[in-house]
């Protein structure tokens, strides 16, 4: 059996409205479960990948409905994941008229043991996980473990503006990770406010400029994405879709790049070599397609594999 893809980071609720009626509710909000970490852990075990999740979430109304949630697609939950002394953070979401999402937080986060199965092709972090401590401290103490250890290691900063204000601070934060990581995905939202004034290319230089890390991927909304190695480059348009909300296409978009990656043998100890510019379009294009279809329904729900193959086929 294949061992699962570790991904750490937060599980939470998100109470999504959009000022309209909806779903029974009278102000239009409805709670689903969210959290970047856990969404890119849901989009993987959907697009076939054995995955586990090391979070932390309680046993409340919220927590039982993340843990349904997680179970129920099929991702592994590490131990001490779910803790009955620990309340269940939430994020609530409001959508402009073109269902573009903005945030406001309640959260915590504390992870429990970070261990390293033997076998895991690849270990994802990111989002708020990596920024709020205690648990961002745990989180670099464990990836600057793993420099030796055969497993990729992939990164999406998924930057909040409304957590972390300062930008250079964040950005600090944000070099020392990728520096351990060997994929950075991030958007261009993400380059507007931890870069100002730099392109997206000039953003992925200054990360490709350390060792570890071999690709950025940078997501530019409706105009699709693109990838750069140090010895390629490659631009993806996004499909023509009818967008219902954005929520969860970028982490959608981050479990599909690492379930492409993985299907073509480039996760583990390869790290991304081999790596060449033909792969790293058809990665980038599965991934844009896949969070087009999380676009054209509510909510971060990613498609499944047999979802992608049926609409793109």
């Amino acid at each position: 059996m294949t061992a699962p893809v570790l991904v750490i980071g937060e599980a939470l609720v998100d109470i999504v409205g959009s000022g309209k009626p909806r779903n029974g509710s009278k102000n239009g909000a409805k709670a689903t479960p969210g959290g970047s970490p856990a969404n890119v852990a849901v989009g993987l075990a959907r697009l076939g990948v054995p995955t586990e999740l090391v979070t932390r979430f309680g046993t409340d109304p919220y927590g039982d409905q993340l843990g349904a949630h997680l179970f129920g697609n099929g991702v592994q939950l590490a131990p001490g994941s779910v803790d009955p002394s620990f309340r269940t953070s939430t994020a609530t979401a409001t959508l402009d008229a073109a269902g573009v999402a903005s945030y406001q937080f309640d959260i915590s986060w504390e992870p429990p043991a970070l261990t390293l199965n033997r076998g895991c092709p690849a270990v994802h972090t990111g989002s708020i996980a990596t920024v709020l401590e205690p648990g961002a401290d745990a989180i670099r103490e464990f990836l600057t473990g793993l420099a030796a250890k055969p497993v990729t290691v992939t990164l999406d900063p998924n930057a909040r503006p409304t957590i972390t204000p300062d930008a250079d601070r964040t950005w600090s934060a944000v070099r020392e990770l990728a520096a351990l990581s060997d994929l950075v995905k991030l958007s261009d939202e993400d380059c507007e406010f931890l870069r100002p004034g730099s392109s997206p290319d000039e953003v992925a230089a200054e990360l490709l400029s350390v060792d570890r890390t071999k690709c950025v991927v940078i997501t530019r909304g409706g105009d699709g994405a693109i990838g750069v190695t140090r010895t390629g480059r490659v631009e993806v348009a996004a499909p023509a879709i009818e967008v219902v909300d954005t929520v969860g296409a970028g982490d959608s978009f981050m479990s599909a790049l690492i379930a492409g990656l993985q299907a073509r043998g480039l996760l583990g100890e390869t790290r991304l070599e081999g790596l060449d510019e033909k792969a790293l379009r058809e990665v980038v294009d599965y991934a844009v397609k896949a969070a087009a279809i999380t676009c054209t329904r509510h909510g971060a729900d990613p498609p499944t594999a047999a979802e992608h193959a049926s609409r793109w086929s």
